[in-house]
């Protein structure tokens, strides 16, 4: 990992996530075995016999680890780059951070300041064992759904930072990081489409990006429905 990404593989952006119980382990573990047989559908479904609250959960933290490992390659730059309120955000989007505890009101920030914003909040939200249950016997809040989609959401809003700035990208391009953060996304794509995670307005300020994804999924899906 240190070779691929040109010695930067030590600088996530926050400290990596660990899983909490056995179980969670072991569908991380499993999970990405599945990715690497190539074969994305199967591994962003919910497993035959599993709970899909743990299913959301480890791939919760499986993907903040994600994202905080690839914007951490870049995160030095964006600071330099985007330094003004409003600045470094998809063209027609402006992300406003409000977490509606601390700060209720959406303030402005630049996009490196509101991915600073997101990983710290997502990073509260693990921890919360009201939200995130340490042990398998304890069960998941009524609305556990909707706080995955919450994460989900501003999980997306740094990838499409990333894309949506050729600064950024043409890091990944020099650094021979590129093919690994479009494989990282495509899985996430998969995984929000499959669990409808992420909303279509969302995904529009990267259409360019996100349309081939919802195209290839829609038909590979279809395909599987006909089996």
């Amino acid at each position: 990992m240190k070779a691929l990404f040109g010695g930067r593989s030590k600088a996530t952006f926050k400290p990596v996530k660990s899983h909490r119980n056995k179980k969670r382990s072991e569908l991380s573990t499993m999970m990405k075995a599945t990715l690497g047989t190539g074969n994305m559908l199967s591994t962003v479904a919910t497993p035959t016999g599993e709970s899909l609250n743990e299913w959301l959960a480890v791939n919760t933290v499986d993907f903040f680890n994600e994202v905080s490992l690839l914007f951490g390659l870049v995160a030095a730059e964006a600071s330099e780059l985007f330094s003004s309120k409003g600045q470094g955000f998809p063209a027609g989007f402006e992300y406003r951070w409000a977490d509606g505890v601390t700060i209720k009101k959406p303030i402005r920030c630049s996009s490196p300041e509101y991915v600073d914003y997101v990983m710290s909040w997502v990073d509260g939200q693990i921890n919360n064992e009201q939200i995130f249950p340490p042990s398998e016997d304890v069960p998941f809040p009524d609305k556990f759904f909707n706080y995955i989609r919450d994460i989900f959401k501003r999980l997306f809003r740094a990838f499409a930072i990333i894309y949506s700035q050729e600064p950024l990208f043409s890091i990944f391009e020099s650094i021979e990081a590129a093919p690994h953060l479009n494989t990282s996304f495509k899985h996430f794509m998969y995984f929000v489409l499959e669990h409808k995670l992420v909303s279509e307005t969302e995904m529009k300020a990267i259409d360019n990006i996100t349309a081939p994804y919802i195209e290839q999924f829609a038909q590979l899906s279809s395909g599987a429905s006909k089996q």
